[in-house]
């Protein structure tokens, strides 16, 4: 495992390519929960563009000449970028993140906009917010100018108008299972499928936003939310059990749809006592 002596001076030297602003180490890594053989994720803060080719050549010289970092915007529109290394021995995703755009993003989140972006990767969509949580949770290696840490002060809490609006959008979620409903008849279980993955994230980030906590993507995000105050018993087995067990005959789809409406009444019953308590945690 990379030491954190050789993280910094990995972040120091992106640090001064041209574009760049700072450097920050996110995932298990910066949670404490890495595992010996889990990537290590630095997140490459630029504004208005970067020296693609200064990055290329210090990538090659980490982690070997047939290394490669995309152009700006060549892996989608919010994850728009970045390399996938490997310096002794260990697996580091370098991730472009355009500041200015955090900065949107942040603004748009902080005023109760629920926003989410069609991204390769996230199934569900790449939520708005995640830039947020990404820099709000993250350990900082490089910010010469102070900008990082004061964007991550302001974002360690968590916009009250996000959290009401994604408990006010718990209607998608029974929306989402109604409609489930409607493919039993056809046995379309992989549809049927689909919206019931939407509308248990529905449900995630309701649930994240009434704590106080971020979530950034799907992954992992179910074992998160039953971890939080307030959430129904069971929610992350019983979650799994229906995802993992949909059926594809009539009666099967619609044991587990009745089983996804259980869970998703149960949240909203949930919610109503979060939002009681008034608990705001980070």
């Amino acid at each position: 495992m990379l030491s954190d002596a050789e993280l910094s001076s990995i972040a120091d030297r992106l640090a001064a390519v041209s574009g760049m602003v700072g450097v920050t180490l996110g995932g298990s890594r910066a949670r404490g929960s890495a595992l010996p053989g889990s990537d290590v994720d630095l997140g490459l803060y630029y504004r208005g563009g970067l020296d693609i080719e200064v990055l290329g050549a210090l990538a090659r010289e980490l982690s070997g000449p047939r290394t490669e970092v995309t152009a700006i915007g060549e892996w989608g529109p919010r994850v728009n970028g970045g390399g996938w290394l490997t310096i002794g021995g260990q697996a580091v995703d370098w991730i472009y993140r355009d500041l200015d755009e955090v900065d949107a993003c942040w603004r748009r989140a902080s005023r109760g906009d629920v926003v989410l972006h069609v991204q390769s990767g996230h199934p569900a969509g790449f939520p708005d917010w995640a830039y947020a949580g990404e820099l709000a949770s993250a350990v900082l290696l490089a910010d010469p100018t102070g900008e990082l840490a004061a964007r991550r002060a302001e974002m360690s809490h968590y916009p009250p108008a996000l959290a009401q609006a994604q408990q006010r959008g718990l209607w998608e979620a029974d929306f989402c299972v109604r409609i489930a409903r409607k493919a039993v008849g056809r046995t379309d279980a992989a549809y049927i499928a689909g919206c019931l993955f939407r509308a248990v994230v529905v449900c995630v980030h309701a649930l994240h936003g009434a704590a106080g906590v971020w979530v950034t993507n799907e992954k992992g995000a179910v074992a998160s939310a039953a971890r939080l105050p307030g959430c129904p018993t069971d929610f992350e087995g019983r979650v799994q059990a229906l995802m993992g067990g949909v059926g594809t005959a009539a009666a099967e789809l619609a044991r587990t749809i009745d089983a996804a409406a259980a869970v998703v009444a149960e949240v909203k019953a949930a919610l109503g006592e979060v939002s009681a308590l008034g608990r705001v945690e980070q």
